[in-house]
């Protein structure tokens, strides 16, 4: 017992010493590092993103679950959306009523606006910082890369596409809620020119990732793939294209009124 008292005793002091020697050998290095300028390299964190060998160095994972980051974030839409109808049914009262479908157009456009002016504004100003930021907006972003971690290492084509969002379509989606609201004869130009510029930037969106080969999201996960990255932005490839149609219908129209106006002069 004794001797192996003894042997334990001397493993202790031998462990205590190594780890000590080791302290030292790494302080060591690390002045000499500094000295001579050279700088170390930043340990990977730990993440959730595509793909696995991604490196993410001032990641900071969320403190708020997933459910109350999307619960906040719908439930607000939602009541944007309610405000926005009872708004547009209360004011088409004072001339020709919008219509369902009018009515569900201008909160598209409100949506919008809030969406591009201050989730992607948002993300224009702070993209560097989402990774290791805990404000809300950023934990929001951080949730979203899950499904497309373009999001989270600030990719270029993701950050021009989202200053051009923020900076274009967002206000042009506001003004066109006070333009049909209003009945301003530019109204459906407003309409045609946001919902191509949605489009393009979509199509753009999904296609630049089908040519990286789908690697920033877990393919196939329902939500984080699927939910996330295909159904969200999806809305903004079928309600643009939609709208496309129906601006078309209605520019046309004024132009062959245009027209016989014209030729009846004559």
């Amino acid at each position: 017992m004794a001797s192996w008292a003894g042997r334990e005793g001397a493993g202790a002091s031998l462990s205590a010493g190594s780890v000590d020697r080791l302290c030292i050998a790494s302080l060591s290095r690390k002045s000499v590092s500094t000295a001579m300028g050279l700088e170390t390299k930043p340990v990977a964190v730990p993440h959730p993103y595509w793909p696995r060998d991604l490196e993410l160095h001032h990641y900071v994972p969320n403190d708020r679950p997933m459910w109350q980051i999307l619960t906040f974030l719908f439930s607000t839409m939602g009541a944007l959306l309610v405000l926005t109808w009872l708004v547009a049914g209360w004011w088409s009262r004072k001339s020709v009523p919008f219509g369902m479908w009018r009515s569900l157009a201008i909160c598209w456009f409100m949506i919008c606006g809030f969406i591009h002016c201050v989730i992607e504004g948002w993300f224009t100003l702070y993209h560097v910082e989402i990774a290791g930021d805990q404000s809300f907006l950023s934990q929001l972003w951080k949730e979203y890369a899950k499904g497309d971690s373009r999001y989270i290492i600030a990719d270029n084509f993701t950050v021009c596409v989202e200053t051009v969002t923020s900076l274009f379509w967002g206000p042009l989606s506001l003004w066109t809620v006070l333009a049909f609201l209003w009945r301003h004869p530019h109204r459906f130009l407003l309409q045609l020119t946001i919902s191509l510029g949605q489009l393009y930037g979509d199509i753009l969106y999904f296609y630049t990732e089908y040519r990286d080969g789908f690697i920033h999201s877990e393919m196939g996960h329902p939500i984080y793939f699927w939910f996330y990255f295909v159904f969200m932005n999806s809305l903004w490839i079928i309600i643009p294209a939609l709208l496309i149609v129906d601006a078309w219908k209605h520019l046309s129209a004024s132009q062959r009124v245009m027209d016989a106006s014209k030729s009846k002069r004559h």
